[in-house]
């Protein structure tokens, strides 16, 4: 067995890669990637955002935002507009195609859910509730790697 295969971190970046991996899958016919699935997904449940706010909630920097969001806008799935009121604030917005997209696409939730083997809703719920822990933990150490360290080495002293 790989000493990989023993740590925590590889466990969960190989459950990452597969999991995009079978949405890429899943996405090929409509020639999307998973993070405009993501930002679709986004624009349905909470209606139009600012490039900002979808940025925050799909945890992903403008350099990387823009350029997607502009390949969305041209396969017509989005409009990306300045607010009359500020125009430092660009808002976007599905397009009829994008909203039709939602019951084009609404297989792929139910065809993960499958494939994961998860067996129901609970357990659904209680892996996302687990994963979303550890996610504010790591982004923990991540900004304070300091304190961390410090209660690392007073165990090691103890």
């Amino acid at each position: 067995m790989p000493a990989v295969d023993s740590l925590v971190c590889f466990a969960l970046y190989a459950a990452s890669r597969t999991t995009t991996q079978a949405y890429r899958v899943l996405l090929d016919p409509w020639d999307l990637t998973y993070p405009q699935y993501l930002a679709l997904v986004t624009l349905w449940n909470d209606g139009d955002q600012s490039v900002s706010g979808l940025g925050d909630a799909l945890q992903l920097d403008s350099g990387t935002l823009s350029p997607m969001l502009a390949r969305m806008e041209s396969a017509g799935y989005v409009t990306r507009e300045r607010r009359v009121d500020d125009e430092r604030v660009v808002t976007v917005s599905l397009t009829a195609r994008g909203r039709e997209m939602r019951e084009e696409l609404a297989h792929v939730p139910r065809c993960i859910a499958v494939g994961s083997g998860i067996p129901d809703a609970d357990s659904a719920h209680e892996l996302i509730r687990a994963l979303q822990q550890l996610t504010v933990a790591m982004r923990d150490l991540r900004d304070h790697p300091q304190t961390v360290r410090d209660v690392v080495d007073g165990a090691s002293r103890a």
